[in-house]
């Protein structure tokens, strides 16, 4: 039986769907030629750093350090020289401190073994020492007449006690503002440009330049392990760090360096808090 020929539509319709077919192979090919997806966890955690001193964040004697800390202000808030942190703390810089270390604001204490003095003549060489300490060895046994002891050298004084400390006025003019722990640390002696600050007390000069904000050109110092004296807002500093002072010495001229007015700002620090100079200072 002859071919049947078929219409111009029938034809149109079955190449729609051999291109439907095409099409739907060329998609299928394509998927399943795309590699799934991979989840890469490779990537290295980030490492905590661990800051210096952190062992001790807590102790009796250390301070982390907060937003805003200098150096120089952590010193003054403990009665410390700048010097004597930084050297406890091994700071290549006053400057060089982070938020979050730890830092000794106490001076260490000494770790030297304690010396026990020799037995005398005939006792016992059986004894055991106790841990940690040294023993002296034994003299060998004589009949002569033992010799005279050697006088043990008596113990350093202690600095003076913060009692004993007779302060006198750093400056002639007015007070023009008094004590509050809260807004004031100090008092505000009025004067001006040029005249002279004076040592409260004999002591030996801890600080002297403008890295505390607020206080201008400071001068600190340090008259015993209890008490520090301020000097803030000069116009000239006369000493500098390290040298002793006398009560009564010339330190600093009056200004008015990071201040309102010409005045001369006094502080008085007893194991680093501030406390009311006027308590301290003859009355006028």
């Amino acid at each position: 039986m002859p071919f049947a020929a078929r219409s111009p539509r029938a034809g149109r319709v079955v190449l729609a769907a051999l291109a439907a077919l095409l099409v739907s192979a060329g998609c299928s090919t394509q998927r399943l030629a795309q590699p799934a997806p991979v989840e890469d966890r490779s990537a290295v955690r980030p490492t905590v750093k661990i800051l210096p001193g952190a062992e001790h964040a807590g102790k009796p004697g250390y301070y982390t350090v907060r937003p805003g800390d200098t150096l120089y202000r952590i010193a003054l808030d403990n009665g410390q020289a700048v010097r004597d942190v930084q050297a406890w703390n091994n700071l290549s810089s006053p400057h060089l401190i982070e938020v979050g270390q730890v830092l000794r604001v106490v001076p260490p204490v000494s770790s030297a073994p304690v010396v026990v003095a020799a037995a005398p003549l005939g006792a016992s060489t059986s004894a055991v020492s106790p841990p940690g300490v040294v023993a002296r060895p034994l003299a060998p046994a004589s009949t002569t007449a033992a010799p005279a002891p050697v006088p043990v050298p008596a113990p350093a004084p202690e600095p003076a006690a913060a009692g004993d400390i007779n302060f006198v006025w750093p400056a002639q003019g007015a007070v023009v503002a008094t004590f509050d722990d809260a807004k004031n640390k100090g008092i505000s002696i009025a004067g001006r440009v040029g005249d002279p600050v004076v040592a409260a007390a004999d002591g030996r000069v801890v600080y002297a330049g403008a890295g505390l904000r607020g206080y201008g050109n400071l001068i600190i110092l340090k008259h015993n392990n209890t008490y520090l004296t301020a000097y803030a807002h000069n116009q000239a500093l006369l000493v500098r760090e390290d040298q002793a002072v006398k009560q009564g010495q010339k330190i600093a001229e009056m200004g008015s360096s990071d201040a309102d007015r010409v005045k001369l700002h006094f502080e008085v620090r007893r194991q680093g808090k501030p406390v009311d100079p006027l308590n301290h200072l003859p009355k006028r």
